[in-house]
């Protein structure tokens, strides 16, 4: 095993971009890769800032790894290792913009569904195979992709292992939006700065409440407005608006 760590992380005042680093393996998904995002949930959540995925070499990520995945038990699969901390990213205060090139199938399919944003290139080819070795897609897909592109898609392509392609995951509103693969990196900081031009409290409750079970709404929006109304920035901003609009 190598020593050296499986994802770069490049830290900003309002950002993090952390790049999945294991290219003699595309990328694939391990236990230390996840110990190592572990690390970087645990910062996020402690100081908040919005965090860019990518991966290394033009593959986001070619799934779990499937060596260390085949020696795995009963007991590994309840103790839901890319699970944990996929649900771990989807929960963090600040949003979440997957840049995705080239393979994001399996595990890596997976975390970019855990994303709040998800925007690819042309040779991104996205899917969850994991029937066809004989597992499940079981650290999220059987329910976020529903949610993100319906039932009827989401049961061909987990039952088929059909892997989409660029254009198809833009069709399906999979991802946002294809960039060439020399400008998705700058689209995905061009997203991040759009969204910390915001007011993070904002931007963090409104996450919380896209978040929210069903039930929870309308009590949810009620209380974090509440709570914004409240909020010395809000009158800050709602000035300068009104300033703004004054002066012309």
């Amino acid at each position: 095993m190598s020593d050296q760590p499986s994802l770069t992380v490049e830290e900003r005042s309002d950002r993090v971009v952390v790049t999945l680093n294991r290219p003699e393996r595309r990328n694939a998904i391990d236990q230390r890769m996840v110990d190592e995002l572990h690390r970087v949930c645990a910062s996020l959540e402690v100081a908040p800032r919005i965090l860019i995925l990518a991966g290394a070499g033009g593959v986001f990520a070619s799934g779990a790894d499937i060596a260390e995945l085949r020696e795995r038990t009963a007991a590994d699969a309840e103790r839901g290792i890319n699970d944990t901390i996929f649900s771990r990213i989807a929960a963090l205060p600040m949003p979440v913009i997957a840049a995705l090139d080239g393979y994001a199938l399996g595990g890596g399919a997976e975390l970019a569904y855990a994303a709040d944003l998800r925007i690819g290139t042309p040779r991104l080819r996205i899917g969850n195979p994991e029937t066809g070795l004989g597992i499940i897609a079981a650290a999220s897909a059987l329910w976020r992709l529903p949610q993100l592109v319906g039932l009827p898609l989401a049961t061909e392509l987990v039952l088929t292992g059909r892997i989409l392609d660029g254009e198809e995951a833009l069709a399906a509103g999979l991802v946002s939006d294809l960039y060439e693969p020399g400008e998705l990196l700058p689209a995905a900081h061009a997203l991040a700065d759009r969204i910390a031009a915001n007011d993070p409290l904002a931007t963090q409750l409104t996450k919380r409440v896209l978040r929210a079970p069903t039930a929870e709404h309308p009590a949810a929006e009620r209380e974090a407005q509440a709570r914004l109304f409240e909020s010395p920035e809000k009158r800050r901003r709602m000035t300068e608006f009104l300033e703004r609009r004054k002066a012309r």
